[in-house]
């Protein structure tokens, strides 16, 4: 497991050219301290609007060009069921990376997602897909009894395990979010402490920061009643939230 100051990243980088005028190519540059984990140049769409009118202000991420979506992903949940990227179809959802023998940040982490989950508890089209890195470990009936702990009741929130390859190629390829093995580390693992958020057309989407650029990810560590841990990073649950009842407004 990573130590705490190995888990806040993504800082945007604005790029100012001057041909025939002014043109703003905005950067993104992934980086997860300790690791020097770099990520690709992203472009975004400012706005999204929906057949009724309803304009979000939450921007997508591009990759060359094109809004990054969701790739296609089945794996095994909690309940014993196949879940595939399809089954959130229609829903916006939060992709958290972890596992149940995390010494660290993920109980952080799900006691943050069980709050989010009980804001949105009358929301049908609201979920959480969660990916174990420890997948030997983490079985169906192991993920069965971690979400019975934790209270986690929403249908739509999937615990999942399944190839731990196909796990980590999600995480560090699909959504960039890292995750790795490593033995010298608390817990034998390490991942980002980040939540991506995802919208009913399975696209990632985030708020501006203050480059204009897509925030691209939310600190899921910190609560919002700690609102400042002892590092002076402050919590990011109380923005997701407000982005996640955004996104449910659109179709």
């Amino acid at each position: 497991m990573s130590a705490k100051k190995t888990n806040y990243s993504y800082i945007g980088i604005a790029f100012i050219l001057l041909v025939f005028g002014i043109i703003f190519v905005p950067r993104i540059v992934d980086r997860i301290k300790g690791g020097d984990v770099t990520r690709t140049e992203s472009r975004t769409k400012d706005v999204s609007t929906d057949a009724k009118g309803y304009v979000s202000d939450l921007l997508f991420l591009e990759i060359n060009g094109e809004a990054k979506k969701v790739p296609p992903f089945s794996f095994t949940n909690h309940d014993g069921k196949t879940i595939t990227n399809k089954d959130y179809e229609g829903k916006v959802y939060v992709v958290e990376f972890f596992f149940t023998t995390c010494p660290t940040i993920c109980p952080r982490m799900n006691r943050n997602l069980v709050q989010i989950q009980n804001t949105f508890a009358d929301f049908e089209d609201f979920g959480v897909a969660s990916f174990t890195i420890n997948p030997d470990f983490d079985t169906q009936e192991v993920l069965k009894s971690y979400a019975d702990n934790y209270g986690i009741t929403n249908p739509n929130w999937h615990l999942m395990t399944g190839d731990q390859e196909e796990i980590y190629a999600l995480a560090n390829i699909g959504f960039n979010i890292y995750a790795g093995e490593n033995p010298n580390v608390e817990g034998g693992f390490e991942h980002s402490g980040n939540f991506a958020l995802i919208d009913k057309n399975g696209f990632m989407r985030s708020r501006k920061d203050d480059f204009g650029n897509p925030k691209i990810y939310y600190k899921g560590i910190i609560s919002e009643e700690e609102k400042v841990d002892e590092d002076g990073e402050t919590e990011e649950i109380s923005m997701l939230k407000e982005d996640i009842a955004k996104l449910l407004k659109e179709d």
